[in-house]
């Protein structure tokens, strides 16, 4: 009786963070979705020749990067109704979880970027042009795949990072995995369920590890 009654109980749990793990991938996606193109904007601004355009991008990542993103998540959601004296409807909770992690991602991800493409030997740009590709055609057709292939390591290290900090979603009350966990370890005094995540988070990471290897095992093809 006694472990039928423990299996029910940790089945119970691995249903309730099943649920907040549904809520933590979604974060995941959405924040790769648009902060990696995002970031890439942010690196042409940041490498403009336009000194209002570099600066305000250099202003934006030196921001992004000195600030918590707890701080950010919580400027983004409380932001409007204590600057501005909007009142934002409770789905904005959500919402505002994605801009905060979109934005304070896109700032690391611009770096990631910048430092790769001005890795890049200058013969690589004179060689696409001799070929006859216009300058658009030329970062995207021959310098962003090498790009991408040099940078791949640090957006893993990143991704990985992400994983984690989907957690910093409890911070506004999304109901995300580790809220979960927080509060079902705290209702039945028990440290059960926060192992529990620890578990699920860890089998998260090692399958975006193993994806985010794969990826590069077959980016060799720009060596």
């Amino acid at each position: 009786m006694l472990f039928g009654g423990i299996t029910v109980a940790l089945s119970q749990i691995i249903l309730e963070l099943l649920k907040g793990l549904g809520v933590s991938v979604e974060i995941f996606a959405i924040t790769l979705l648009f902060s990696l193109p995002l970031g890439l904007l942010v690196a042409f601004g940041r490498m403009s020749k336009n000194g209002v355009v570099s600066g305000l991008t250099k202003a934006y990542i030196s921001i992004m990067r000195g600030t918590p993103l707890m701080l950010q998540l919580f400027v983004v959601y409380y932001g409007p109704y204590y600057l501005c004296h909007i009142k934002l409807s409770p789905t904005y909770r959500n919402s505002a979880v994605y801009i905060g992690f979109i934005i304070n991602y896109a700032a690391y991800f611009a770096e990631i970027y910048r430092s790769g493409i001005q890795s890049m030997p200058v013969g690589q740009y004179e060689a696409a042009d001799i070929l006859g590709y216009s300058r658009v055609q030329s970062f995207f057709r021959i310098i962003l795949p090498q790009v991408m292939k040099r940078i791949l390591p640090s957006i893993t290290n990143e991704v990985i990072t992400l994983v984690k900090d989907t957690s910093l979603a409890f911070s506004i009350s999304v109901m995300e995995m580790f809220t979960k966990a927080k509060a079902l370890s705290s209702s039945q005094t028990s440290m059960t369920p926060l192992i529990v995540a620890g578990v699920f988070y860890y089998v998260f990471n090692f399958i975006v590890a193993f994806l985010m290897e794969r990826i590069e095992k077959k980016m060799n093809y720009y060596k």
